[in-house]
């Protein structure tokens, strides 16, 4: 089967994963106890307010109306318009998103950066007291809550020390002239990098340590094979049989983990957001949610979902990419 044919496949597939993802969210959306018009016109309001709104937004309609004009228009690229906001949800999610994608993409470089040559230094000196730690590390990491991490820091860095601001994120491209204690590209650089150490770290604790320990099991699982053996008989260096023979062999269970840890630091990022006051697609759903603004977490519900069914299609991909042996469900 061709790569384009695997693709369009796996596409049409993903496509009843969001089926259901939206049949879910949109029942339990419904189901919950609060009624987003009196939560937004107030309990002050006369009953011929509450009907319009509510014939505005379509919510004098039966449930199952509403659930079929909701698919045809995302069908249709449609989210519907939030009821908190008054404006459509694709612009709050386009508002929102780039500082969630610098805040998940930061913290999976610092992840990824930090846990793949510890993995591998700790496989190569099994047992040795730098393997202790990194693993007793890892251990720690995997077992403790983001949010945690974050007050933690927040505790640290910001009330006793006073090197990091607490709350709120600057993003690279902002004007000079709309960030604080910036002049200059170098000063809203700083100030953003500033702002981001402490959330980065806060959401890539998690995924550092789980990539680490998966990164020292593959490794070590891959260098008790046999061939690695007959290298060290015939005199390879240890230093080229790691680099050439063993680490491209051992990335396989690294990259599913990369792969479906995005969900996890999406899921992630609604949390670290909230603890840092980051104006991200994260705080987007817990405004939702307060607001019982059945548009805006149906929105970014399924704009959640899309990525993590991309990210597992692209890992897909990168597993044939990295060991050939692998087909695209090809019978033969």
């Amino acid at each position: 089967m061709s790569l384009s044919r695997y693709v369009a496949r796996r596409l049409g597939q993903s496509l009843f994963t969001l089926l259901g993802v939206v049949t879910i969210t949109f029942l339990l959306v419904n189901a919950a106890p609060g009624d987003p018009v009196r939560i937004f016109i107030g309990p002050s309001a006369d009953a011929s307010a509450i009907a319009a709104m509510r014939a505005q937004f379509g919510l004098d309609q039966p449930i199952h109306i509403r659930y079929v004009k909701y698919l045809l228009s995302v069908a249709q690229g449609d989210l519907g318009q939030s009821i908190n906001y008054r404006v459509p949800v694709t612009q709050k999610i386009l508002e929102r998103l780039p500082a969630t994608l610098l805040l998940v993409a930061s913290s999976f470089t610092f992840a990824i950066a930090t846990a793949v040559p510890i993995g591998v230094l700790s496989a190569k000196r099994r047992n040795h007291l730098s393997d202790h730690v990194f693993r007793i590390f890892g251990l720690i990491g995997v077992s403790t809550p983001s949010f945690w991490i974050g007050l933690l820091l927040i505790i640290i860095l910001t009330y006793h020390l006073g090197l990091l601001p607490a709350t709120g994120l600057v993003m690279p491209w902002a004007a000079p002239s709309a960030v604080d204690h910036a002049t200059t590209r170098l000063d809203v650089l700083y100030q953003s990098g500033i702002h981001l150490i402490m959330p980065t770290l806060t959401l890539g604790t998690l995924q550092m340590a789980a990539i680490m320990r998966i990164e020292r099991s593959s490794m070590l699982e891959v260098l008790n094979q046999e061939y690695v053996s007959l290298a060290r008989a015939f005199g390879v260096p240890e230093r080229t049989i790691l680099r050439k023979h063993a680490f491209r062999n051992a990335q396989l269970p690294v990259l599913t983990v990369i792969g479906l840890n995005l969900t996890t630091a999406l899921g992630g990022s609604v949390l670290t957001e909230t603890v840092f006051s980051i104006n991200g697609i994260g705080t987007l759903i817990i405004t939702g949610v307060n607001a019982r603004d059945y548009p805006l977490i149906l929105g970014t519900t399924l704009f959640y979902a899309s990525l993590f069914v991309v990210g597992v299609l692209i890992t897909d991909v990168l597993y044939a990419y990295l060991d050939p042996r692998i087909s695209y469900g090809d019978e033969n």
